[in-house]
C-alpha cells in the first residue's frame, strides 16, 4: 500500500499519453504525470519506480519524481510563502505548497520568515500538515545516547541559556551558550555530540568533539597547519573565537587546551600573537 506523504517503491501498471499509472495498492492505481517520467531510468509495466506520493489540489494521491524537502513524520525548516484566512503555506520543494494552520503556529510569522516544522498526516482529512508545535512528536522513547556520541542536529531557537536542537528527529537538546562559538540560527542543520544524558533525560549537546580525544584529534591538526605553513600560526591566547572557529572548528578554550598539551610535549612555542614549531 502507498504511504501518503512519504517515498514508495511502485510498479508501473499502465502506459497513458499523460504518463504512467502505479499500483498504490488500497489506494489504487496512483498516476505519475509525464513531466516527472525518469529519463534515466526504464519505466515499463511490471518495473518498479522511486516516488513521492502526496494528494493534488482535489485531494487525490498522485505520485512525482521531484524530492520534497521533508517527508511525513520529519522536521524541517520551511519558508513562508502565503498567509490566508485558512493557514500559512510553506515551500517544501512541490508545486503544492505545505499547509501550516493558523492553530499549529507557534508565533507569529509573516511571509518570507523560515520556521522550524514537524510534518504530519492528518487522520481526518489525510492531508500532509506542518505544525510548529514540536514538544508533541518529540522525547517520546527514552535516550540512549553515549556521552561523545556524534549526532544530527537541527538548531529550532535560541533560548536564554543556548540554542535548543532536534537530535536525530528525536529528542530535544540544548548547546548551552558556553558551547556555541559560531554563528547560529534557527534551520541550521550540524554535526554534534552528546555531552551528557542527565536523570531527568534532559540532554546536553556540543558542537565539537569531547574530551581528550577531541584535543588530541586537535593537536595533530594544529601540527599538520604549523608545518603546512612553514613552521608558524598567526594565532594565540589573544586570536579572537570567530578565527579559530573559522580555521579549526572549535572553541577557543579547546584551542588553547590543545595548544597547551603541544606546549607541554616541547612541539611548539606558543608566542603572543603566534605559535611555532620548536
Amino acid at each position: 500500500m502507498a504511504l501518503i506523504g512519504r517515498f514508495n517503491s511502485l510498479q508501473v501498471v499502465k502506459h497513458t499519453d499523460f504518463g504512467l499509472y502505479l499500483d498504490g495498492g488500497a489506494e489504487g492505481e496512483i498516476l505519475l504525470p509525464k513531466r516527472y517520467l525518469p529519463k534515466e531510468q526504464p519505466s515499463e509495466i511490471g518495473d518498479w519506480l522511486n516516488v513521492f506520493v502526496y494528494l493534488d489540489s482535489d485531494d487525490r494521491p498522485i505520485a512525482t519524481t521531484e524530492k520534497p524537502k521533508v517527508q511525513v513524520g520529519g522536521f524541517a525548516s520551511l519558508k513562508v510563502v502565503e498567509i490566508n484566512r485558512i493557514g500559512l503555506f510553506l515551500d517544501w520543494g512541490l508545486p503544492k505548497d505545505l499547509l501550516l494552520p493558523h492553530s499549529e503556529e507557534k508565533r507569529p510569522l509573516q511571509v518570507g520568515d523560515y520556521c522550524v516544522v514537524h510534518v504530519y498526516l492528518d487522520r481526518r482529512t489525510r492531508r500532509i500538515t506542518a505544525t510548529a508545535r514540536l514538544d508533541r512528536y518529540l522525547d517520546k522513547t527514552p535516550p540512549h545516547y553515549k556521552t561523545g556520541q556524534a549526532v544530527d542536529l537541527l538548531v529550532v531557537e535560541p533560548t536564554p541559556m543556548g540554542f535548543k536542537a532536534i537530535i536525530e528527529g528525536k529528542h530535544w537538546g540544548l548547546i548551552h551558550r558556553n558551547e556555541v562559538f559560531k554563528f547560529l540560527r534557527g534551520g541550521m542543520q550540524e554535526k554534534g555530540f552528546i555531552k551528557e544524558v542527565r536523570a531527568d533525560g534532559k540532554i546536553s549537546l556540543s558542537l565539537q568533539p569531547i574530551g581528550q580525544v577531541a584535543v588530541s584529534g586537535l593537536g595533530e591538526r594544529i601540527m599538520q597547519e604549523l608545518r603546512t605553513n612553514g613552521g608558524s600560526l598567526p594565532l594565540g591566547d589573544k586570536s579572537p573565537p570567530e578565527t579559530i572557529s573559522r580555521l579549526f572548528g572549535v572553541s577557543k578554550g579547546t584551542f588553547k587546551k590543545a595548544i597547551g598539551g603541544l606546549y607541554k610535549q616541547g612541539l611548539i612555542v606558543i608566542r603572543e600573537d603566534r605559535i611555532e614549531l620548536t
